[in-house]
């Protein structure tokens, strides 16, 4: 079955970078979320980045248009029944995740494939409460999703070969780079990522630098774009702390255990660019 209509679960800051990436290649994609305000806001936002970018010249005149046109905004839950393809990128909770699948499980044709952008959660979980799970998988996207190549491809223990296949294929078509790799906390990247962020965060407690010279030295020392506390207002503190707590959850290994600091930041609303406040000040 081709791909051509994709449903986007979450209009979030994962879910708006990625319905801009589908809809960039001509995907007719469907954005849904729980309040119109926030569908709203992200179809904006695209257009508003969009507009910017013809302006500077580094896209084609008509470009906004285009990739708007390709992207329709819904609260509508049933609005997704006749999609051939779905990616969920809401909220990084398990229960509200099985929630949602029980319900696409129940609205989709038989063969629709749901594939999730949670970044450490159990793909294998999730599919085993549908009636589909050959058809669940991992498609994990990185911020910004419009711009980042890569893509990690996650089977669960029940996806299909050819499922995996079908979501490489389409990870290509939409110009990204697939890496296939098998369910584990934090995957890859942010098995490695995210733990260089909580130590940033120790080190920052400790005294042993400022904020902006831990990342300076990232930057300067490791060749890193930008830094570790600098990183983790862009992901947001609150979904930093969420792969901590999957990492140490799922390995029960000392090493991964979420630093005091970054807690206090989550609790205080301080999560970095998407609420001004963070480690630095947006």
């Amino acid at each position: 079955m081709a791909i051509n209509k994709i449903a986007m679960l979450g209009a979030g800051t994962m879910g708006q970078g990625i319905a801009w990436a589908l809809a960039a290649v001509g995907k007719k994609v469907v954005l849904y979320d729980i309040k119109q305000e926030f569908v709203d806001r992200a179809i904006a936002a695209i257009g508003k980045s969009l507009a910017k970018a013809e302006e500077r010249g580094k896209a084609a005149p008509g470009t906004k248009d285009t990739v708007i046109s390709n992207i329709t905004g819904t609260v509508n839950f049933d609005d997704l029944k006749d999609v051939d393809f779905v990616i969920e990128a809401v909220f990084e909770n398990m229960e509200v995740k099985k929630d949602i699948y029980t319900k696409l499980d129940a609205l989709l044709a038989p063969e629709v494939i749901i594939a999730t952008n949670t970044s450490s959660l159990s793909i294998t979980e999730i599919a085993a409460i549908t009636k589909r799970a050959d058809k669940v998988v991992g498609m994990h996207f990185f911020n910004p999703a419009n711009v980042m190549k890569l893509v990690e491809v996650i089977p669960a223990l029940q996806t299909s070969e050819e499922t995996v296949q079908k979501v490489i294929d389409l990870s290509v078509e939409i110009g990204k780079k697939p890496v296939k790799v098998k369910e584990g906390p934090g995957f890859v990247v942010n098995r490695i990522l995210v733990p260089t962020i909580n130590e940033g965060c120790f080190i920052l407690y400790e005294g042993l630098a400022t904020a902006e010279d831990i990342d300076t030295a990232m930057k300067l020392g490791a060749g890193w774009p930008m830094g570790p506390l600098t990183l983790c207002d862009l992901v947001g503190g609150d979904i930093a702390l969420a792969v901590m707590n999957t990492l140490y959850d799922e390995t029960g290994d000392p090493k991964y255990r979420p630093s005091g600091l970054l807690k206090q930041y989550v609790r205080a609303g301080w999560l970095g660019m998407k609420t001004k406040k963070g480690f630095f000040n947006y």
